[in-house]
C-alpha cells in the first residue's frame, strides 16, 4: 500500500500529479503490469475512479494498455516520460510568459485609470497611419512641428489623402517646418490646406519626428524608429501647448529674419 507522508508521493504532487495520480502511478511502479483489480486494491481507490485516473495518465505517456476488457492491464512507463513531461510544461509556460509579456504593454495602453496619463504605442508604417488618423478627431487647432520631407519621404502616398480630409474636416494647423524644399513646398498650399506655417532655417532648427498637440493629446510620429506614440493627458497636453506658443514666437522670430537675410 502506497503511503500517502512518504517523499516520492509529496514530489510527485508538487511537480502537477493530483493526489490520485500519485497514488495510481506509485503503485504501477511498485507492481508491474497488473489489471485495475489489484492497482485499486493497492492505491486503495475505488475502481471506477482508477480508470479515469489511468486514463489521465495514459494521455500524459506516463501509462500504456494493453490486452482487452476484463484481461486489460496497464503497465508504467519510464520515469523518464516524467522529465519529458515537465519540460513540456516548462517549455509551454515559458512561451506563454513571452507572450504575456508581449500581451501587457498592449492591454496597458488601452487601461483607462482616472487622473492618470494614458500612453499607446503603434509599430510600422501602418501604426504611424494610425496615429495621423487620430489627428482627424481633433476639435481644436492642431499645434504642429512638422518636417514635410520626413514625412513624404516615409509615407509618399498617405498625406496627399490625408491633407484633403483634414480640410474637408474642418481642423485646422499651425505648423512649424524646417525650410527644405519639401516644406517651401508644402507651405505655398498654406490656404487651401488650412494651415498656417512659421518656416524656420533647417540650419539652425531641425527635427525628424513630427509632433501634434490637440485636445488632451500629443502625437508623435518617429519616422527613424517606425513609431507612432499617442500621450492622453491633459495637464501634459496643456504644458505642451504652452511650450509651443513660445516656440512658435521664436518661430516667426527666425523665418522674419531669415526673409530679411535674403533680401538683402
Amino acid at each position: 500500500m502506497i503511503k500517502t507522508d512518504s517523499v516520492l508521493y509529496r514530489n510527485l504532487i508538487s511537480i502537477g500529479f493530483s493526489e490520485k495520480e500519485a497514488l495510481v502511478y506509485l503503485a504501477l511502479l511498485e507492481l508491474g503490469k497488473r489489471t485495475v483489480t489489484v492497482i485499486a486494491r493497492n492505491s486503495n481507490i475505488n475502481r471506477t475512479t482508477v480508470y479515469d485516473i489511468l486514463d489521465s495518465l495514459a494521455a500524459k505517456g506516463l501509462v500504456s494498455i494493453s490486452g482487452k476488457e476484463p484481461l486489460q492491464e496497464y503497465v508504467a512507463e519510464s520515469p523518464d516520460k516524467i522529465l519529458d513531461l515537465v519540460k513540456k510544461d516548462i517549455e509551454q509556460k515559458q512561451a506563454q510568459l513571452k507572450e504575456t509579456e508581449d500581451l501587457v504593454p498592449q492591454l496597458k495602453s488601452i487601461h483607462n485609470v482616472s487622473d492618470r496619463p494614458r500612453v499607446r504605442f503603434y509599430e510600422g508604417k501602418l501604426g504611424i497611419e494610425e496615429v495621423y488618423e487620430d489627428t482627424l478627431t481633433a476639435h481644436e487647432t492642431i499645434r504642429a512641428y512638422a518636417n514635410v520631407y520626413e514625412m513624404h519621404k516615409s509615407l509618399p502616398s498617405y498625406f496627399p489623402k490625408y491633407y484633403k480630409r483634414r480640410t474637408a474636416k474642418g481642423i485646422n494647423i499651425r505648423a512649424i517646418i524646417p525650410s527644405n524644399t519639401a516644406g517651401l513646398e508644402r507651405i505655398s498650399k498654406d490656404s487651401e490646406e488650412a494651415r498656417e506655417s512659421a518656416l524656420v532655417p533647417e540650419d539652425k532648427v531641425y527635427f525628424s519626428p513630427e509632433i501634434n498637440i490637440y485636445d488632451n493629446k500629443i502625437m508623435i510620429a518617429s519616422w527613424k524608429e517606425k513609431l507612432g506614440i499617442i500621450i492622453e493627458s491633459k495637464e501634459i497636453a496643456d504644458a505642451m501647448k504652452t511650450i509651443y506658443e513660445l516656440a512658435w514666437t521664436e518661430a516667426k522670430r527666425l523665418e522674419k529674419d531669415s526673409a530679411l537675410t535674403q533680401h538683402v
